[in-house]
């Protein structure tokens, strides 16, 4: 008997390994087609065959990335966007989740509250922005609005819904048990309810950032959105695709930092379903 179960134990160890092996690949494929993308988009410029003035090129790129933050001009520009984001994103989470988890929770509320849901999510927060301006003004606050505004609603949603999908049978049993109201909510809804508001949490991130977006392009005079916008009226295009770019190296962020915290709260969950 101990034979085979040794036998056994030296064919299950060499598993980790497999599993490095494979991200190692995932991570390498995903750096190749990245790199071949970039040689091809500066080839494709460099023979003439676009004109830079429509798409620019990786090293023109770089070359305005290398001069904005070597003068530090960038740096105003990051600390005001980076402050419409974070106010207004976190705004929307500390309203979002327990708005979610309360409609969710409590069929009455949802009565009361759905379709109001319902419609903000179908009207699009951008066509607010005239009001938003009209009732805070074009400085700070009315950015936050409509940050808040892009990001509360898919995280109502997400919650919502993750409550929703929580199994009715676990409620039962609990409650067979009498167990408090709190407890259900902390034991068994909130676990289950991880992916989706996570889900969620990505999703309204994007939405913030195109907050931050469209509210510099309407009404403002700072801000990556606005340096955007400025090297667009003069025809920049190595300006306009670098500040794309750091929305898209933001969301990035935020992405990776929210994937990193979702790991860490769904650890109770088999790793073949866990990413």
């Amino acid at each position: 008997m101990s034979a085979p179960m040794s036998m056994g134990l030296s064919k299950a160890r060499p598993m980790p390994s497999v599993r490095l092996s494979e991200r190692a690949q995932r991570q390498l494929v995903g750096a190749g087609t990245v790199v071949a993308l970039l040689l091809l988009w500066e080839g494709v410029v460099a023979s003439g065959l676009v004109d830079p003035l429509y798409i620019s090129s990786p090293s023109r790129i770089l070359r305005v990335a290398i001069d904005q933050f070597g003068s530090g001009a960038i740096w105003p520009d990051i600390r005001v966007s980076s402050i419409e984001f974070l106010v207004g994103y976190v705004a929307a989470i500390l309203v979002g989740i327990p708005l979610g988890l309360m409609i969710g929770w409590s069929r009455r509320l949802n009565y009361l509250l759905g379709p109001f849901i319902d419609i903000l999510n179908a009207v699009p927060r951008v066509t607010f922005l005239p009001l938003l301006i009209l009732w805070f003004g074009i400085g700070m606050n009315s950015k936050f609005a409509v940050v808040f505004m892009g990001a509360v609603i898919p995280i109502v949603i997400a919650t919502h819904a993750g409550v929703r999908a929580n199994e009715a049978r676990f409620i039962r049993v609990a409650r067979s048990f009498s167990a408090s109201e709190w407890k259900i909510m902390t034991a068994i809804i909130l676990p289950g309810t991880v992916p989706f508001l996570f889900a969620g949490l990505k999703y309204g991130a994007g939405r913030a950032l195109l907050g931050v977006v469209v509210g510099e392009i309407y009404a403002s005079t700072a801000g990556v959105g606005h340096m955007i916008v400025e090297a667009g009226n003069l025809f920049d295009t190595d300006t306009v695709f670098f500040g794309v770019l750091l929305f898209m190296a933001a969301g990035v962020a935020v992405t990776t930092i929210l994937n990193r915290i979702e790991r860490h709260f769904d650890a109770w969950r088999p790793r073949g379903l866990a990413q």
